[in-house]
């Protein structure tokens, strides 16, 4: 992880070279801050201007300026002070779809470099009222529903940021809100910084937190992020790509999905990162999800002093084969230390306006799942330090999945499938299963459930090489329970 630390470093000597000192104001350019001006070409004629003249700052003083799509060029930041807000467009017809990404923004940027959006002020893309505005002309013929939901498509409802092919991007100070579909991309970008900013992201379908596509190098820090859909989100959309060389610390999420996921699609895949600091809240699916489904790598994950508060479930690691095209999706060297967990009873997104599906949960509360292909396994997996709280009260009587031979055989690989924990429903664990996987190491780990639970805290099926070292089983009126259930094990050590 020394090649982390070092892009780290060099990073911050980068941004500090080239950001761009001379200061424009907006309102100079004839924008205005009433709240009702839609601003789109006056904005965008500032950025040109700026462009070709040098570089510069932006400057959006207090007020409201509303916009469509804008397109930011190199050598310009957008800089927000307190009280600034840039406010998206109601009317979906004042956006545009971009012919390269096929996809709709406010704030887009494609091929441009030394760019940055910064300052103490807000973007907020008013998107639930842009959305239903959206759902208004559907209906009146001007666009296609093609979900036939009431819910356009998200490359159709404005992002606030999507930046593409972008080099050294800067993102800091700000407040994201409300967006109409995700709510900031990076995409195959080089060198993207983003550092303290506040995201509330929960007011329709998709809204994400942020969204990182086969980026290199990146930073993602002491930021916080509400979001409905998945809070801080890395993808691969290109088989010849990668996402790599990536740190995120010091951040605090909530969802009604996934808190750090890698894999919604994972082509090229994810290597070298390294996770620190984070805590995940009130979050509906998994605290902890990497998946390899889609033919790509994940390897080189360091995850380190992780709390997961009220969490549906707290880690799911995953091989699948979706869309892997003869490509050998793998996963290798994934380190997870130093987690808290507590897992409610109850659906811990409750009362959120954009709440995860009630027939996505399982039927009695998942356990952490660590789960390969029988030709695709998953290989060394570290799990040091890991406390996890479980409400346990698992009932045969309203669910039941047996550890006989053939009742663990029946488990099917859903090879597949979409990645979520969920997908199975009932399984024979309530603290930990793993299936298809070599090389797992359990060290000090402590698994508490709250009541009995007719299943076994652990299972493994088809694993080469386990370590068991210092495993606590913490449940009520369970002594001389056996908690390790191994099925088609080799090479298991329990200490």
């Amino acid at each position: 992880m020394n090649k982390i630390n070092l892009i780290f470093s060099l990073i911050f000597v980068l941004f500090a070279t080239h950001l761009p000192a001379k200061d424009y104001y907006v309102a100079d350019f004839g924008a205005k801050a009433d709240g009702i001006t839609v601003n789109t070409r006056t904005i965008q004629r500032a950025i040109d201007y700026i462009n070709q003249n040098g570089g510069g700052r932006l400057v959006f003083q207090v007020g409201n300026y509303v916009t469509g799509t804008i397109y930011l060029k190199s050598n310009v930041t957008l800089h927000l002070e307190p009280g600034a807000t840039i406010l998206g467009s109601t009317n979906p017809l004042d956006y545009v779809i971009d012919p390269k990404v096929k996809w709709s923004s406010m704030i887009f940027a494609i091929n441009q470099e030394n760019i940055g959006i910064t300052g103490k002020g807000t973007i907020n893309g008013r998107g639930f009222t842009t959305a239903n505005n959206l759902v208004s002309l559907i209906h009146r013929g001007v666009f296609e529903d093609e979900l036939m939901l009431d819910r356009p498509r998200e490359w159709r409802r404005p992002e606030n940021i999507y930046f593409r092919e972008c080099v050294n991007v800067t993102i800091t100070g700000i407040t994201l809100r409300d967006p109409a579909s995700w709510n900031q991309t990076y995409d195959q970008c080089k060198n993207v910084y983003v550092d303290g900013i506040y995201v509330d992201s929960k007011a329709y379908w998709n809204n994400d937190g942020i969204d990182i596509v086969d980026c290199d190098g990146v930073i993602i820090k002491n930021s916080y992020f509400d979001a409905a859909d998945d809070v801080i989100c890395f993808k691969s959309h290109d088989a010849n790509s990668i996402c790599q060389n990536v740190v995120v610390e010091n951040c605090v999420g909530r969802s009604s999905a996934n808190g750090i996921k890698f894999g919604t699609v994972s082509r090229g895949g994810f290597r070298n990162f390294k996770i620190k600091n984070v805590t995940i809240f009130d979050t509906f699916r998994s605290a902890i999800t990497f998946a390899a489904v889609d033919g790509g790598i994940v390897e080189d994950i360091e995850v380190d002093s992780i709390r997961s508060i009220n969490t549906g479930n707290v880690i799911f690691l995953r091989i699948g084969d979706r869309w892997s095209s003869g490509k050998q999706p793998s996963m290798k060297n994934v380190r997870i230390s130093n987690v808290y967990a507590e897992v409610p009873f109850n659906k811990p997104d409750a009362g959120y306006s954009y709440e995860g599906p009630v027939e996505d949960n399982p039927r009695n509360i998942s356990p952490a799942v660590i789960f390969g292909l029988p030709d695709h396994k998953i290989q060394d997996v570290v799990l040091k330090n890991i406390e996890i709280v479980h409400p346990g009260a698992g009932n045969p009587l309203y669910a039941y999945r047996g550890i006989t031979p053939a009742e663990l055989d029946s488990i099917p690989d859903m090879r597949d499938r979409y990645p979520e924990f969920s997908q199975w429903k009932e399984l024979p664990a309530w603290g930990f299963y793993v299936r298809h996987a070599d090389g797992v190491v359990f060290d000090n780990v402590r698994l508490v459930a709250e009541k009995k639970d007719y299943r076994p805290s652990i299972v493994i099926d088809n694993v080469d090489g386990a370590t068991f070292q210092n495993v606590e089983f913490v449940e009520p009126d369970s002594k001389g329970k056996e908690q390790i259930i191994q099925h088609r094990s080799k090479n298991v050590t329990i200490r």
